[in-house]
């Protein structure tokens, strides 16, 4: 009998063998991501300590303020004799006052009456009789505010801009998606058109064009025409390749697959294009006031001058209605199904004919009319004495209060910030960037954003750019800390969103010398009032890009890590949040650049350094070269914190990739 021998197989973690002399030892673990970094955190506040400086002041006259000076003595020395000016820019001035008059008389010769049909005939025709509806209500509006010939000027200025920014905006964009190096061209110019001041555009306007209504024109085509091109660019990009594919076999040439192919499929996101020209369009307007344009502008300035809460409230709420209005219109034509049967495409037909009549019956009712020569008084109605008295009784009641706040974030936050950054030495401030930027966002980025720190000592506003650097982190870090509870409520409660949505509109569109007033009527005049007009600005953005990301997480995910037991606490902070990292990041990006767009605008209520720089240069002749360069250091500051904070998100998404499945 035989027996039988099992194998058994031994663990090898359960066996200890016997150490080889001659084998290597253990390797030696290195220091972890977060240790390295709070190491190079300390070693660089041990440099500082020893090598801070005393914060000495700018160079009065360094070589960027003298050249652009210089720039300017040879426009006005040869304005009158140069074939530039004699054959370009003078005729270019004549043909945007040309289309400015053109719309302003075909306006103006409706009449107020045949305005508003003409309004709600355009809105029934391309987006509903309810869009039509909203779109008659919101022009009757500017009569009842009693700025009913402001609304439309402005309505002038914000058609002819964007009119141009279409012509020139789309070609662009189309020619940018299919053509890379067009695009790759473009991106850089389009990046500093966008982060540029808007109030660093009106020294040049006026240098060139002189001030007016095409100056003014000109400027907004400026500021509205970077989201033309970008998003009709994308919209011709995401065209389907199978569908593009398809109608190259059956034989359709380049133009072909253009004008039948990519911009019918496209037409969704060009109305979208449209739509955002328009909206940065009227944030524009407004402050072209400042070179004499005519409109709603006129009246939120003067209101600034005489801290009249209630006449820019008004104004404003003209501006907001304007926008709202402009923008149901695009969004719904961009979104309307096309006719699919007969009598649908017979009534889609004999829409734009009823709607030539209705306009016309009421342009030749209102010039017959007594009535129709201007809006009726006895219908007149303001806000403006409401809103007054409310801010009088904030301000006594609330005076203690915020006098408190602004003084402990100015005195615990805002001044330990401004002096640890002015007291860095230009070179230490640059191998940080370089080395924090290497890790975080990958060296391509650090050294970006390196060479925009060597723009700002080569302009000579090192000092001033720290000082706005300091106020742009803190508003930025109350955007972000407002944006993220705002924005998660929104995205957990649909009640809450539904409430909170209409006010986003509001605050978002709101001009945002508007926002001024009540700051500088609740804190004063300083640098705190400052960053509570930027924080308002630049918190709508936020609020709605953080509520996408969270409710963008697969739905899969949410289920699942409530079915393992989490708490709405957990899943929030261990699921949500971190699946909508890209999301933040992007949040935190848009609120730095609507934070960096209200630095020029904080200038003129206390806010000092980069900001009060652009508005003397402005205002001041002989400071235009320093103002025009500080309109570009804040442009230089908007793509060394876009570098670092989007390089973040895109180097920490890599690493997600890169990393092994468990």
């Amino acid at each position: 009998m035989s027996t039988a021998v099992t194998d058994v197989t031994v663990p090898a973690e359960a066996v200890d063998p016997a150490p080889d002399p001659a084998a290597p030892g253990p390797r030696r673990k290195l220091p972890g991501r977060r240790t390295l970094i709070l190491l190079l955190v300390l070693a660089t506040a041990a440099v500082y300590l020893v090598v801070r400086t005393s914060a000495p002041a700018d160079d009065d006259n360094p070589w960027a303020f003298r050249f652009f000076s210089g720039v300017r003595d040879w426009v006005d020395a040869n304005r009158d004799t140069s074939p530039l000016f004699l054959y370009g820019f003078n005729y270019l001035r004549l043909g945007v006052s040309l289309l400015v008059d053109t719309v302003h008389g075909a306006l103006y010769g409706l009449g107020w009456a045949g305005l508003v049909a003409a309004a709600g005939a355009l809105a029934a025709v391309v987006a509903g009789w309810r869009i039509a509806l909203l779109a008659v209500a919101g022009f009757l509006s500017f009569g009842v505010l009693g700025l009913w010939e402001e609304s439309v000027d402005t309505l002038v200025l914000t058609l002819s801009a964007v009119l141009l920014a279409v012509l020139i905006g789309v070609p662009l964009g189309v020619l940018a998606a299919r053509v890379p190096a067009v695009g790759a061209v473009l991106r850089p110019v389009l990046d500093v058109m966008q982060i540029m001041p808007t109030f660093a555009y009106l020294a040049p306007m006026t240098l060139l064009f002189l001030i007016g209504s095409p100056a003014a024109t000109i400027a907004t085509l400026i500021y509205a025409i970077p989201p033309a091109i970008r998003i009709t660019a994308l919209g011709i990009t995401e065209v389907p390749k199978s569908t593009v594919e398809a109608a190259t076999a059956l034989g359709s040439t380049r133009w072909q697959l253009l004008g039948k192919v990519r911009l019918p499929l496209a037409r969704p996101t060009i109305v979208l294009a449209v739509n955002q020209a328009i909206m940065m369009a009227l944030s524009m307007v407004v402050i072209t006031a400042l070179i004499d344009a005519p409109g709603l502008g006129q009246t939120i300035v003067q209101a600034l001058e005489r801290v009249n809460v209630g006449a820019a409230f008004d104004a404003g709420l003209a501006i907001v209605v304007l926008a709202v209005v402009l923008d149901r219109i695009t969004t719904h034509a961009a979104h309307r199904a096309a006719p699919t049967t007969h009598r649908s495409v017979r009534l889609r037909l004999a829409g734009p004919v009823v709607a030539v009549v209705a306009v016309v019956a009421a342009t030749v009712l209102g010039r017959m009319s007594s009535w129709g020569a201007e809006f009726p008084a006895a219908w007149r109605a303001s806000f403006a004495v409401g809103v007054n008295e409310a801010t009088r009784w904030v301000e006594f009641h609330w005076y203690d209060a915020t006098e408190a706040l602004k003084n402990v974030v100015s005195a615990g936050l805002l001044d330990p910030i401004e002096t640890v950054l002015t007291t860095t030495p230009w070179w230490l401030f640059l191998v940080v960037v370089l080395i924090f930027g290497a890790l975080s966002s990958g060296p391509r980025a650090a050294v970006i954003a390196g060479l925009a720190v060597a723009g700002l000592v080569g302009l000579g506003l090192w000092q001033h750019a720290m000082q706005t650097l300091a106020t742009v982190l803190v508003a930025t870090v109350a955007t972000m800390a407002f944006g993220i509870v705002f924005g998660v409520l929104g995205a957990r409660h649909d009640r809450f969103a539904l409430v909170m949505r209409p006010v986003l509109d509001a605050a978002q569109t709101m001009p945002s010398f508007v926002y001024l007033l009540p700051a500088v009527a609740l804190f004063g005049a300083s640098r705190f009032t400052a960053i509570v007009a930027a924080v308002i600005y630049a918190v709508p953005p936020v609020v709605r890009l953080v509520e996408r990301g969270v409710r963008d997480v697969p739905a899969t995910v949410v289920e699942a890590a409530v079915s393992s037991g989490s708490t709405p606490r957990q899943l929030l902070w261990k699921v949500q949040l971190p699946m909508a990292r890209r999301g933040l990041l992007l949040a935190a990006n848009q609120g730095i650049v609507m934070v960096l767009a209200m630095v020029v605008v904080g200038g003129l209520v206390g806010a000092g350094a980069l900001g009060y720089d652009v508005v003397a240069g402005f205002a001041q002749r002989e400071d235009f070269g320093k103002g025009l360069a500080a309109g570009f250091a804040i442009v230089l500051l908007g793509v060394l914190l876009d570098r670092l904070t989007q390089g973040a998100g895109r180097r920490a998404d890599d690493n997600r990739l890169r990393r092994p499945a468990t």
